[in-house]
């Protein structure tokens, strides 16, 4: 048996092939042999060139494994699947209640049955959330700031709070879930979870079990307030508190999902920007 390392070298700010290669630290016994993601062209190649038995280590952000859940049929995968993150957010990983100091993990289970976005023409499966509101104003902020400062760190708080206070406007929403239709103003955020956690550490629906028997998605609608208000509340995402001021945010469980706005704003799978957005659907897997 034979584990393959598969890293993305642009993660974290171009920093991932380094914090792959710290697995040769943790996992001494195995024999690892290292692969950069461009080095095959596709994952359907790379898992038809090893045998059943050899394990495939996955190095990345939450969009690496995105890409991975996208690309190939990880429900006829049988190989053992690990994943030991080098992103920026990694999400995923703090969904999984991980840390920075814990080896890889196996995460077979956690790629399959997973919730499919339709939105603008296209369709992907998503690992962690959709992000909709100023959560997709932020990512569409970051990659242009990313693009005239060749790659360097963004701060994606600094863009929230910019949006919240000066450019960024609310938007009337129709949020149908399993068939039932309500109506929010003044909306500024409502994003669809399939994990707790999205956005590099915002826990927006801490209810929500990505592993849950039905494989239900849980659909958070931050809305109501003004700009002071909401920049005042906006803090507790980060510990799931928010979810305690039911004057200004409410959340709905379900297996079908249709958020509509009245005007295009950005939208984030998995932190992949998608622009002009005026309404996105979510649908689960069958069980």
């Amino acid at each position: 048996m034979k584990t393959y390392v598969i890293y993305n070298k642009k993660s974290n700010n171009n920093t991932g092939a380094n914090t792959a290669f710290k697995i040769k630290s943790i996992w001494t016994q195995k024999e690892l042999i290292y692969k950069e993601l461009n080095e095959f062209s596709s994952y359907s190649e790379l898992f038809e060139s090893i045998t059943p038995e050899d394990e495939v280590v996955i190095c990345g952000g939450d969009g690496t494994l995105n890409f991975l859940v996208n690309e190939a049929d990880c429900e006829a995968v049988t190989n053992p699947i690990f994943y030991y993150p080098t992103g920026t957010g990694n999400d995923f990983w703090n969904d999984l209640g991980r840390t920075a100091d814990d080896p890889p993990v196996q995460v077979n289970q956690y790629l399959v049955k997973l919730p499919v976005v339709h939105v603008n023409g296209m369709s992907k499966k998503f690992i962690n959330g959709i992000g909709y509101g100023i959560d997709g104003y932020c990512c569409e902020e970051g990659d242009k700031l990313r693009a005239e400062t060749n790659g360097k760190q963004i701060n994606y708080t600094s863009i929230a709070i910019q949006g919240l206070l000066f450019h960024y406007k609310p938007t009337h929403a129709v949020i149908t879930v399993d068939g039932v239709t309500r109506e929010f103003d003044k909306v500024w955020l409502a994003p669809t979870m399939n994990g707790r956690f999205y956005g590099g550490g915002m826990m927006a629906t801490p209810g929500q079990n990505r592993l849950n028997p039905e494989r239900t998605v849980t659909t958070m609608v931050m809305f109501g307030k003004g700009k002071i208000g909401t920049l005042a509340a906006f803090p507790t995402i980060f510990k799931g508190e928010h979810i305690k001021k039911t004057n200004i945010v409410s959340t709905f469980v379900g297996k079908r999902v249709r958020v509509a706005f009245d005007r295009p704003v950005a939208l984030q799978i998995d932190g992949e920007t998608v622009c002009n957005v005026r309404e996105y659907e979510v649908e689960t897997a069958s069980v």
